[in-house]
């Protein structure tokens, strides 16, 4: 097993991990309902509906139907 040839310290090691940051997701707006959602991502829209690419996949069922 290989061996650095001298140890760096903790302050050294987690300063260098500093730098790797996670990135921020790409967001699209929906030409059909003006949501901003991420990318091929299905999401939920005003109404509960969940859409993907402009369609309805899933309808929202009404709260007030008897």
């Amino acid at each position: 097993m290989a061996h650095p040839r001298t140890r760096h310290s903790k302050r050294r090691q987690r300063n260098r991990r500093t730098h790797y940051k996670k990135e921020l997701p790409t967001l699209s707006t929906c030409p059909t309902t003006g949501e901003v959602h991420q990318r091929h991502r299905a999401y939920y829209d005003d109404e509960g509906n969940m859409r993907y690419r402009g369609q309805v996949l899933i309808k929202a069922e009404d709260e007030y139907d008897d």
